[in-house]
């Protein structure tokens, strides 16, 4: 006999969006154990790193009514995962960041900026995703990582990302905050930032800073 986990669309999206968070907590236990190891390359792990971190603070702003304590989802499923809870909810940023700022406090502003890039460019990503696409709900997410592109000084004053978020900051300036983007507005907006995201790590130093 099949039992069904969700009686209505909402419920469903609630499980799946439980199922999510599961396996970004349990992806990011693997790749702190991964680095602690050195099966992986500091560059690899912190580029993985912070795309987990980023899925996760966009999901767990998703869910912070249904979730409102990480340690206790990990804790009612059972999950020991003690690095991973320390890596998401304590410590916000990839250990190799962590690392570099007892080190060297230029190249740790760097590396801080990047993470900061990072994260507003999968969190606008993973905000279309879900069917968030009001214009004060992506207004915010845009000027953000606008404004996180623009502190980092290693990007030209032409660099894709900048330019494309500041034509769709001025064509969302024009609408009501009600307002919402197209199907088509949101498949293009997405595919900008995804090519814009790709540019922006094509355009890092082979050191990460």
């Amino acid at each position: 006999m099949e039992v069904k986990l969700w009686n209505d669309k909402r419920e469903r999206e609630m499980y799946e969006n439980f199922a999510e968070l599961y396996a970004i907590i349990k992806a990011t236990e693997k790749l702190e154990k991964a680095y602690v190891r050195d099966i992986i390359s500091s560059s690899d792990y912190e580029i993985e790193c912070h795309k987990l971190i980023a899925h996760f603070k966009t999901l767990a702003s998703t869910l912070k009514d249904t979730v409102p304590s990480i340690e206790r989802f990990a804790d009612t499923y059972k999950m020991d995962c003690p690095a991973a809870i320390n890596r998401l909810v304590i410590s916000g940023v990839p250990a190799t960041v962590e690392h570099r700022s007892a080190t060297a406090g230029s190249a740790t502003t760097s590396a801080a900026i990047v993470a900061e890039c990072v994260q507003n460019f999968i969190t606008a990503m993973d905000s279309l995703k879900l069917n968030m696409v009001a214009v004060d709900q992506v207004h915010p997410l845009l000027s953000d990582l606008s404004g996180s592109l623009n502190k980092l000084t290693i990007l030209p004053p032409d660099f894709e990302g900048k330019t494309k978020m500041k034509d769709w900051i001025a064509r969302l300036s024009k609408m009501g905050a009600a307002d919402e983007l197209t199907e088509q507005q949101a498949r293009q907006l997405h595919f900008d930032l995804e090519s814009s995201y790709n540019s922006f790590m094509a355009a890092l130093p082979n050191d990460g800073t």
